[in-house]
């Protein structure tokens, strides 16, 4: 039976390290968030931001603009966030409407700034291991992994999705760390095969009960990114849990597992955008 990996106890002494570093150095900190439009889980993820910030006392900017924007008017604030000393941070919450390029709007960010790690400058630096942010779900799987003691080097590690967000940083982080990754995606060939090799298996596909107990070899350590609705309308991962749970040595639930750490680690790359402009 596995052990279970609970993201909300490590994400919350990420953020207490995180508060005892602002009060220990008298830090001021900025974060602005940019939300367009009436989402109703962008609302959701831009509410539980700010009350992470104020958890870890950094100062939250939140810039709430009408569905009808342009992509001009947006890239103008962008331009003016950019510029202000107060703002050390900035995030424009996706996904944006459809009259607006997201591209566009990530590229405009400040490297300084951009705290997502979605521009191409800070993915490339992530490419090549001379990073300063990391995009906050593949850091925050890696703190979760490190949280359980298993070694990461030398094991085989299986990637399944290859988004820019998640399946493409989660494999160079794990190579970073002398793993040797496969990433699997929707052409890949003899899927669960691929997968049972891993001792260490993330899957990011978005598919509700994707990854069953054929799929995962005895002992392994699987986390779960997958954020979905199943036919009951109830939350739950790609992975199978009840299934999957008895052969792994640890797993994440599906929710309190991935997702605290993904905003915990976006404080922590606001907390470092910090330092970098000091």
């Amino acid at each position: 039976m596995a052990k279970i990996i609970d993201g909300k106890a490590v994400s919350q002494k990420v953020k207490d390290e995180i508060r005892a570093e602002i009060e220990r150095d008298g830090l001021d900190i900025g974060l602005a968030v940019v939300i367009v439009g009436n989402d109703q889980a962008s609302r959701v993820y831009v509410n539980n931001k700010k009350k992470a910030c104020e958890v870890c006392g950094i100062k939250s900017y939140e810039y709430a603009l009408p569905e009808n924007t342009s992509e001009e008017q947006l890239l103008e604030l962008v331009d003016t966030l950019n510029n202000d000393r107060n703002i050390n941070g900035i995030l424009v919450q996706l996904p944006l409407p459809k009259q607006i390029n997201e591209e566009k709007i990530i590229e405009r960010i400040s490297p300084l700034k951009d705290v997502d790690a979605f521009n191409a400058v800070n993915v490339g630096k992530i490419m090549i291991g001379n990073y300063a942010f990391l995009p906050c779900t593949p850091a925050g799987v890696m703190e979760l992994i490190h949280s359980t003691g298993t070694e990461i080097s030398g094991k085989e590690c299986v990637v399944i999705g290859r988004s820019n967000i998640v399946g493409k940083p989660m494999a160079m982080l794990l190579l970073h760390e002398n793993a040797t990754v496969t990433i699997c995606h929707s052409r890949t060939k003899n899927l669960a095969e691929v997968c049972r090799r891993a001792d260490i298996l993330v899957s990011a596909v978005g598919k509700a009960d994707f990854v069953t107990a054929d799929m995962v070899k005895d002992g392994a350590v699987v986390i779960d990114v997958g954020m979905n609705r199943n036919a009951e309308n109830k939350l739950c991962g790609d992975v199978k849990y009840e299934e999957v749970e008895p052969k792994a040595s640890y797993i994440t639930p599906v929710p309190g597992g991935v997702g605290p750490m993904t905003i915990a680690m976006l404080m922590k790359n606001t907390l470092m955008a910090k330092k970098l402009q000091s």
